[in-house]
């Protein structure tokens, strides 16, 4: 199973109009909870969902402005970096979306290959 904890930077796209957002997710076995804050007007929601092996599932609903849910499905890659697949609100609206790990664990593991070649070169 995949672990999928940790912060996501993100797309969807509605109507071919991408919105950006920022995803953290807490994975406890299959039960996957967090919130995303889209860069819109739509602003924060939470999300409930599950891993199943290297798909993913979860339902996302706004705190302020939609009752909705926004039904999300995907698949996460072998080196669990990066997610994507289909999202939908009922059968009358719906599109891409895609995330990467945040640029933290981007900053990470470029830090520890730093220290790597400062080391070699000592």
């Amino acid at each position: 199973m995949a672990d999928i904890s940790g912060t996501w930077l993100g797309t969807y796209w509605q109507q071919e109009i991408p919105t950006r957002f920022e995803m953290t997710l807490v994975q406890g076995g299959n039960t996957v909870t967090g919130n995303i804050l889209d860069d819109s007007s739509l602003g924060e929601a939470q999300l409930t969902g599950e891993v199943i092996g290297r798909r993913i599932s979860f339902n996302k609903r706004y705190l302020t402005t939609s009752t909705e849910p926004v039904a999300y499905v995907g698949t996460i890659s072998e080196n669990e970096d990066y997610m994507q697949g289909q999202w939908s609100i009922k059968l009358w609206d719906f599109g891409p979306w895609e995330a990467k790990r945040s640029g933290e664990s981007l900053l990470a593991d470029l830090q520890t290959r730093l220290e790597k070649r400062v080391s070699l070169t000592i």
